[in-house]
């Protein structure tokens, strides 16, 4: 493998990728996950009666959020401007889960990966905060990027 890891320098040490020499271009980048629940406790999620309200309204709001504070969360990453973040829930009642999309916007010097991916572990989370009381045993999984465009590192669609 000839790649290195760009957040260590030449001796090791952790550090904040120099982003200066880059040209700034439109950056997108999609990530999601699911959550899987009990069929009961998806029906109060669906139905709008959990004890807590609406579920997904506000698992939304933190996911936003927490796209934009990313950089307050992980140590090396830049503050970023971003312009758009779009998060979008899918109920699938057959498999008794509810999927998180996040798609996230700037036009920047670095990509938004860290972004989309923050605003979809926040996002179900908080559906697992709200639901705890009825279910404790709900999972999250598949969390990745899904695509990303933009950049000198070009495009880039899971398989």
């Amino acid at each position: 493998m000839t790649e290195k890891l760009t957040h260590f320098d030449e001796r090791g040490a952790a550090r904040m990728v120099d982003v200066a020499g880059k040209d700034e271009t439109h950056r997108v980048a999609v990530a999601s996950g699911e959550i899987r629940m009990k069929p009961a406790t998806l029906a109060l999620v669906v139905s709008g009666t959990a004890k807590k309200g609406d579920v997904l309204g506000v698992a939304r709001i933190a996911a936003i959020q927490a796209a934009k504070r990313t950089s307050e969360l992980i140590p090396l990453c830049h503050p970023v401007a971003l312009t758009s973040v779009t998060i979008e829930f899918a109920i699938d009642e057959k498999a008794s889960r509810i999927e998180c999309r996040a798609t996230v916007e700037c036009t920047a010097r670095t990509g938004v990966e860290m972004e989309a991916l923050t605003a979809v572990h926040v996002g179900l989370l908080t559906i697992y905060d709200m639901c705890k009381a009825v279910d404790r045993g709900m999972t999250m999984e598949n969390i990745r990027v899904i695509e990303k465009r933009g950049g000198k590192s070009g495009a880039y669609v899971a398989s």
